[in-house]
């Protein structure tokens, strides 16, 4: 499904550059659950936005099914942190999920039972005459995946979508993504520095390393059946592994802020 090859990304600002991705060779199959495991500030949202096409790499490859990723594509959707400000908040649910099917020409009489389809299944189709503003946390995120599933991308990218929620809402928000991701099947790249959450979702977990020339050092493969859970002995033995291979880098990333400061 995406592939990237000799990945690299910089960043030229006048008498300097800066390296913020080198090296980087991934390849994302149909339909799996990717997350991209890295320190605060290692380059993750910079790989999510190039493979959404809203940033050119600086050298190497980005392919989708095959094709060069050129710039950005309906087949290929961003979630933000922030779903608030992704959503037309002057609209209600049921328009905001509407909007993209209009965007798209989807024939009138087929827009009603593809946004009763997908509001059924985030679980907010009694509240749809609502507006953002009167929607928790939780379920504008569920509103925002509703509105993207609508119109039928292929690929779902995920930068921090539960970030900024509390620990209960998400949990919750992972039962209602693998949920929704096991009745699709679509591809999902989910970015995240949390080690349990990436355990938790993925099916396999690219392991970043800190910037600069940030690169993906490691891919693993989380074999647990789902649901997990993290007291299990092999679940406990994968967060070591992670956290010991992530904590040089987290080192050297406070070493720098702590150097930036003084």
């Amino acid at each position: 499904m995406l592939r990237l090859a000799s990945l690299r990304k910089t960043y030229d600002s006048g008498r300097s550059s800066y390296i913020a991705l080198d090296g980087v060779d991934l390849a994302i199959n149909t339909g799996e659950f990717f997350c991209l495991l890295g320190p605060s500030g290692c380059g993750k949202s910079t790989l999510l936005n190039i493979l959404a096409g809203f940033e050119p790499p600086s050298a190497g490859a980005v392919t989708a099914h095959d094709e060069a990723v050129t710039g950005a594509g309906r087949e290929r959707v961003m979630f933000f942190q922030d779903a608030g400000a992704a959503l037309f908040p002057w609209l209600s649910v049921e328009e905001n999920v509407r909007f993209g099917l209009r965007v798209r020409k989807v024939p009138r009489q087929e827009r009603d039972a593809i946004i009763d389809k997908y509001l059924r299944m985030v679980g907010l189709d009694r509240h749809r005459e609502k507006f953002p503003s009167q929607l928790s946390g939780g379920m504008r995120q569920r509103l925002q995946i509703a509105r993207a599933l609508a119109v039928e991308p292929q690929v779902l990218l995920m930068d921090e979508p539960f970030g900024a929620l509390d620990a209960l809402t998400r949990r919750n928000m992972h039962a209602v993504l693998l949920d929704i991701w096991q009745r699709t099947r679509k591809t999902v790249v989910f970015v995240t520095h949390d080690i349990a959450e990436a355990i938790l979702l993925a099916d396999r977990i690219g392991v970043m390393s800190a910037g600069p020339r940030a690169t993906i050092t490691r891919v693993l493969n989380v074999d647990f059946p789902r649901p997990r859970d993290l007291t299990h002995p092999g679940v406990a033995r994968l967060f070591h592994a992670i956290e010991t291979l992530l904590a040089p880098d987290i080192a050297r990333c406070e070493q720098l802020d702590h150097v930036a400061r003084e």
